[in-house]
């Protein structure tokens, strides 16, 4: 602190009261100064050629099929700075892309999107944090550190929000498919045992909980489609599981894997499997009504308590007051 105050008092002393705003401001030019370099840096494209006599065809009027089939969507426009907002390392990089898929992201450009949302939202916000310090600072003098605070918390809030929604999706779409989860066993048990194939079940089952549980309606269609395309099954479930993130769906695709793998009945295992996974939904919500109570004890306390200790004691105390001035005269 006491080196701040001393640039602090520096800064005044050399260009007036604003002269530590001066020097942020200055800071800032200088750290996008910096990042540009970064930012315009484009490695040679071998479709730029392509892209450049499709361009001119459309100057000249012409409509080139093959592009006309495949709408451009505004997150393409950033494919040129996917260097600067994508991470280069590739571990770094699946572990986003996953996340993001588990949030139902699953767009090709889901990652520079975030990462983008990032960038913009943190610099936004840092530029207002700015101008209220400047409007604040005109109106009445404030302290260094609150100034600094005034700036980088409104910078750190739009940095970090988009971050937030993710995880808040992602723990949305989780409990949502684990809710879901045990109804469409049992309607997939149904179908197997009504005599159909586990890949027409799956289409059925897609089709019935669309309406009560999207998520997970829409990991049962991606699982279709794959099979449908000549995926390997164990792989395509492999894939499912992952996308999920969900415990239940992880036991439920090794158990189709072992069915599979040892020749035994489909409709037996999803028979024993989906009762399990009914106790289990069952037990979760003897869970939460047993931390019920436990919940409420504060609300209690604070709202039920206080006003029965005014009521029985309140009238004792005023009487005690009254007698104690009454005595005094």
């Amino acid at each position: 602190m006491d080196i701040i105050a001393t640039i602090n008092s520096a800064l005044t002393d050399r260009f007036g009261e604003l002269g530590p705003l001066y020097a942020l401001g200055a800071l800032g030019l200088l750290m996008i100064a910096l990042t540009l370099p970064a930012l315009l840096k484009k490695r040679v494209d071998p479709l730029d050629k392509l892209k450049r006599e499709t361009r001119e065809m459309k100057a000249a009027g012409s409509r080139d099929p093959a592009t006309s089939l495949r709408p451009t969507s505004r997150a393409d426009k950033l494919e040129r700075f996917s260097n600067f907002l994508e991470p280069q390392n590739e571990e770094e990089f699946s572990a986003i892309r996953l996340k993001l898929m588990q949030a139902g992201y699953r767009h090709k450009s889901s990652v520079r999107t975030f990462h983008f949302a990032q960038l913009a939202l943190g610099i936004g916000l840092l530029i207002l944090g700015v101008f209220y310090t400047v409007v604040k600072s005109a109106s009445a003098e404030i302290s260094t550190t609150n100034m600094l605070l005034s700036v980088i918390i409104p910078g750190a809030v739009g940095y970090y929000l988009p971050k937030y929604w993710v995880e808040r999706r992602l723990q949305t779409r989780q409990q949502e498919i684990t809710n879901g989860f045990p109804d469409s066993l049992d309607m997939m048990l149904v179908c197997v045992e009504a005599g159909q194939s586990l890949d027409q079940s799956i289409i059925r089952v897609a089709k019935e909980m669309r309406a009560g549980f999207p998520d997970l309606a829409e990991e049962y269609e991606t699982v279709a489609q794959e099979m449908k395309a000549g995926k390997d099954k164990v792989q395509v479930l492999k894939d499912m599981s992952e996308r999920c993130g969900v415990t239940d769906i992880s036991s439920f695709v090794t158990v189709l894997i072992q069915s599979a793998t040892f020749g035994t009945s489909i409709a037996e295992a999803l028979r024993v499997f989906s009762a399990e996974m009914r106790d289990k939904r069952v037990m979760r919500a003897e869970e939460k009504a047993n931390v019920l109570p436990t919940k409420l004890t504060l609300g209690t306390m604070m709202f039920t308590v206080p006003p029965l200790l005014i009521i029985l004691i309140g009238p004792s105390v005023y009487a005690i007051y009254n007698t104690l001035s009454t005595s005094s005269f």
